[in-house]
């Protein structure tokens, strides 16, 4: 299946074959009724790693590269357990973690999670947070 930026966005509209839930639905059965026929659940109306980066090469190709970043690393993280992306959310509170925990993230996204974007991320944020000072303390963190 060719895809090409340029042309076929939206994809709902012009390349609805591309577009499927994580459990291969086609976008065409994902409908308010089969939701309350419980013929589709909750996970069915995630976005797939696909979808997210098809839509990232169409917001490189209009030029909003930090929209396409984002849609890459959301990408990355689609597969992720939703107990784990709450941890990652919490970690990246202000004061929450220390820059050693902070790099176990970005280690633990890299080579356990196969989001290695996102790691870079947490890096670049760990990097801002102690220039700032946001970065909770090796004292705070024994307690």
């Amino acid at each position: 299946m060719e895809f090409d930026p340029a042309t076929d966005y939206p994809l709902g509209t012009r390349r609805p074959d591309l577009v499927a839930t994580p459990s291969g639905i086609p976008l065409e059965d994902v409908t308010l009724e089969a939701l309350r026929a419980g013929r589709i659940g909750s996970d069915d109306i995630r976005a797939t790693p696909e979808t997210l980066r098809r839509q990232a090469a169409v917001a490189r190709h209009a030029g909003r590269k930090p929209l396409a970043d984002t849609l890459e690393r959301a990408a990355e993280l689609a597969a992720v357990p939703a107990e784990t992306m709450l941890e990652l959310y919490t970690a990246l509170r202000p004061h929450r973690s220390t820059a050693a925990g902070l790099e176990a993230w970005s280690l633990r996204l890299e080579h356990e999670l196969g989001a290695p974007a996102t790691a870079e991320f947490v890096r670049e944020a760990s990097a801002v947070y102690a220039e700032r000072g946001l970065l909770r303390d090796r004292a705070e963190a024994a307690l």
